[in-house]
């Protein structure tokens, strides 16, 4: 798949695709990241892409036609030009989630236009932006860091990129953990600084233990996410084991 990046400060992205596991995705272009600057599709001598708001206020307002041409590159030297999405990183998007991410996972990409000051003039936004996508109920300097997340949630579930390929189908909110939050994790060594290791995880026993994870999970859940808990049991997901659990805990 190949997302191209349109955004003013392309620097920020070489360590980002250089670094961590999730590079083996990007050096064997499983997820192919080609950056884009509007300032080179920019007129004039100073390549200005911003300009001061119509009705006054702070700030500056990238501005439609710098961004628009640098767009049209980039989906010229896309193979899906005409049907590939085109992400704006906004704050009235789409709160970005597993599920969404998953089928960005198995999509062929798409264009991911990272704003910056103000925003973007609103008319290149009505007329050439697809999907809105955001992180959650605040504001970035701009869109980069978001459109970092959603290369690093796509590239860790493309096959061969992640050390052990179950390591996914456990996280959070997967289907396969029926989309509760992950249970704690512990390793060596068995005492620190006076805590143990929970008993069944030294147990041997895999039913035991299993059960001890699955049971953790609703735990964390309910306390930390209860919309998880009643989405889940709204789907059935949850057996007769489970309800159980969660009544012993509360």
């Amino acid at each position: 798949m190949r997302f191209d990046v349109i955004t003013l400060f392309p620097e920020l992205f070489a360590p980002f695709v250089a670094s961590g596991v999730t590079r083996r995705a990007y050096e064997s272009k499983q997820v192919e990241v080609v950056l884009w600057n509007p300032r080179d599709f920019a007129s004039g001598n100073y390549r200005r892409v911003d300009d001061r708001p119509f009705g006054g206020g702070p700030g500056m307002v990238m501005m439609a036609e710098p961004m628009s041409t640098c767009l049209d590159a980039a989906l010229a030297a896309r193979p899906d030009a005409a049907s590939a999405p085109v992400v704006l990183f906004s704050p009235i998007g789409e709160v970005l989630r597993h599920a969404a991410v998953a089928d960005w996972a198995t999509s062929a990409g798409a264009v991911l236009v990272c704003g910056r000051y103000e925003g973007i003039d609103q008319r290149f936004i009505d007329q050439r932006i697809t999907h809105q996508i955001s992180l959650g109920d605040f504001v970035l300097s701009g869109g980069e860091i978001a459109a970092m997340a959603l290369l690093d949630a796509v590239a860790r579930l493309q096959p061969g990129v992640l050390g052990d390929e179950a390591s996914h189908v456990e996280d959070s909110f997967n289907p396969a953990l029926d989309g509760l939050l992950d249970c704690p994790h512990y390793t060596r060594p068995e005492q620190w600084r006076g805590q143990g290791v929970p008993a069944p995880l030294m147990s041997g026993h895999h039913v035991q233990i299993e059960r001890w994870r699955r049971d953790q999970r609703l735990a964390v859940t309910a306390a930390r996410r209860p919309d998880l808990i009643a989405a889940a049991r709204a789907a059935n997901r949850l057996s007769a084991a489970d309800e159980a659990a969660l009544q012993k805990k509360l």
